[in-house]
């Protein structure tokens, strides 16, 4: 072989070794940036949980005091206070409903009929005081002093009929039996007489006073019937306490529901709060009234209002939705934390980011 050719020979393998070569320092190249990849990733994953550690205690400038929460909204299971058969419900899941609003109501057949039942026993009872409380008709009591009369009468003339016959049997013109038949006739006679005159004295005087007083307890618990029953109509509607959204319809029409049964379940409107953790070093920072921007993640620089609200008194653990797995064993105190303008951008359970005003508060 002629020197020539050694030497395009040994050209072309130190070009494949700066090739190889080329290709070990690309390789080794990628990986050092990985393990420094890896390595700087791992610092600033740390760095970060180390930062939400802080973060969710309470990350504290000279002003400010951050805070990491979820958004609360109180829920009203909403249920009739009598039982009954679903005739209708105007609602559906998701629907905006007003306060006063009827959301569902029960055939109320049953309580009309009841409250008819009722009316009829009122009207009796107070008809019956009414007469107990008026007396004896005046012509009951006529017809008493006109037989008071007759027996005033009908004794006057058997006394002087027993009067002669007395003076007659000491002459011995009357027999004896004859003048105690007299005696017994007028004796009869003074005797209706005076229950005569006692029956007129009882119908000027009227009725009792017991028999006016149970009267009138019976009228009073008759209208208590009324009004218990026209209450029980009233409690076939089931009205809206508050602005809401309508989250659930647990029962339908038709279906036959006891007393304090589930029907529907609203989420109030007005209601919405944040809860949020704080640890007790920065507790004595802040304190009911203090001003709070609420962020969220869909709008970030436009917070909503708000302010603390209420501090708990009693430390607790930190919740596992928003802990890590440092904070797990930190004893932190809950702040609920209330909003004034929230419309419908907060919703429930949604992740927020609490910034305090810690000298600023609401007067």
């Amino acid at each position: 072989m002629n020197g020539y050719a050694v030497f395009q020979i040994n050209h072309r393998n130190f070009k494949f070794f700066c090739f190889d070569m080329k290709r070990v320092i690309l390789v080794f190249i990628l990986l050092l940036l990985f393990f420094l990849g890896v390595y700087f990733f791992r610092f600033d994953l740390s760095k970060v949980c180390r930062n939400f550690m802080f973060l969710s205690q309470g990350v504290r400038d000279e002003d400010v005091l951050i805070l990491y929460g979820n958004v609360e909204i109180r829920r009203v299971n909403l249920s009739f206070r009598v039982l009954g058969r679903i005739s209708d419900i105007f609602f559906d899941e998701g629907d905006f409903v007003n306060k006063g609003a009827v959301i569902a109501c029960l055939d109320c057949e049953p309580y009309d009929d009841t409250i008819a039942i009722a009316r009829a026993q009122v009207d009796s009872a107070r008809a019956n005081y009414a007469k107990l409380e008026a007396g004896y008709r005046s012509q009951e009591i006529k017809q008493a002093r006109a037989t008071l009369n007759a027996r005033i009468a009908t004794l006057n003339v058997l006394a002087s009929d027993f009067k002669r016959s007395q003076q007659l049997v000491n002459d011995k013109v009357v027999t004896v039996q004859d003048f105690e038949l007299i005696t017994a006739r007028r004796d009869e006679a003074i005797a209706q007489k005076n229950f005569a005159e006692e029956n007129l004295n009882l119908l000027l005087e009227g009725y009792r006073k017991e028999e006016i007083a149970i009267a009138k307890s019976q009228l009073t618990e008759a209208l208590a019937n009324l009004k218990k029953a026209e209450t029980a109509l009233k409690d076939t509607k089931l009205i809206c306490p508050n602005d809401g959204i309508l989250l659930t319809r647990v029962a339908e029409v038709g279906s036959v529901v006891n007393a304090g049964q589930i029907i529907v379940t609203l989420s109030l409107k007005d209601a919405v709060w944040v809860y949020v953790y704080i640890a007790e070093p920065l507790l004595g920072k802040i304190a009911p009234g203090t001003k709070a921007e609420i962020y969220t993640d869909t709008r970030p620089d436009k917070p909503y209002a708000g302010q603390v609200g209420y501090i708990s008194p009693e430390a607790e653990f930190t919740p596992k939705n928003v802990e890590t797995t440092e904070l797990r064993t930190a004893l932190v105190y809950r702040v609920r934390i209330i909003s004034r303008d929230s419309g419908d951008g907060l919703r429930q359970g949604m992740p927020v980011t609490v910034k305090l005003l810690l000298n600023d508060k609401v007067k």
